[in-house]
């Protein structure tokens, strides 16, 4: 992992639903380590961000926090922006708002949007499609009008079962510690246009299989690439859906690889 020669290369990392950028820790200090600059930002309503989600109204509201982040780097940098689970909607956005800063677009076992259907589509084929027992999840409307997006939390069964089953102890005691209320925003992400070919569709974009993740099963993730076929795919063995955690050298290595070859 020498980076020698190009020792600014910028990893932005984008966490999932219900997760924070705390949940980057081993991934972000070993790229550190390395010589890479990482950023890790919270979005709104996650993490250590201090609003709670009924002041998150929209997708966009809740992705502000990395949209920002992009808006603010100077002229000409470019980012390799990686997103874990629904973080990968986020990074679909943050391509649509500023392409020219994205050097390659990683989804991590993540949903992915193409740029003919709603953002919502990939969200609604999973739902729809039945493609995960939600068990204790919580899922409750946060207002009487309807107006706010349904919140959503992990219960303690389906995150042991289906979502940290291959790690430590310690990282399902992490994981189950810091948990907030978020929400997936189909409602919101259900009346936004298609994100562009020529914005979005232009980014260069990685999937990276997770093969044991119980929470979007591989079988997905395999029908999203067959939807919106991507430039390179790679694959992590022995890796749950919070691969970040439970295989996080071979994470790296994978990331890595994307830099020498996009950034």
């Amino acid at each position: 992992m020498a980076v020698a020669d190009k020792p600014c290369k910028h990893f932005v990392l984008v966490h999932g639903a219900c997760l924070g950028g705390w949940s980057w820790f081993k991934a972000a200090a070993l790229l550190r380590s390395a010589g890479y600059r990482v950023t890790a930002p919270d979005l709104a309503a996650s993490g250590v961000d201090p609003r709670p989600l009924r002041e998150v109204p929209t997708f966009r509201d809740y992705t502000g926090p990395l949209l920002a982040l992009l808006g603010s780097l100077p002229p000409g940098e470019k980012v390799v922006l990686v997103g874990h689970s629904l973080g990968g909607v986020s990074v679909a956005l943050a391509a649509e708002m500023f392409p020219d800063k994205v050097a390659a677009a990683v989804f991590l076992c993540a949903f992915m949007p193409d740029h003919t259907s709603r953002p919502s589509n990939v969200l609604e084929k999973f739902i729809e499609g039945n493609w995960l027992n939600w068990m204790d999840t919580e899922m409750k409307q946060q207002d009487a009008e309807g107006k706010l997006p349904t919140s959503m939390l992990f219960g303690p069964k389906i995150t042991r079962e289906k979502f940290v089953q291959l790690c430590s102890p310690e990282d399902v005691t992490l994981v189950r510690s810091l948990m907030r209320v978020s929400s997936m925003f189909v409602e919101d992400l259900q009346v936004q246009q298609p994100y562009s070919e020529d914005r979005y569709g232009s980014v260069r974009k990685v999937y990276i299989v997770s093969k044991q993740d119980l929470a979007i099963v591989e079988g997905f993730q395999r029908w999203m690439i067959d939807n919106y076929p991507v430039e390179e795919i790679k694959e992590i063995d022995d890796a749950d859906h919070c691969v970040m955690l439970s295989r996080p050298d071979e994470l790296v290595r994978c990331l890595v690889d994307v830099a020498d070859k996009y950034a």
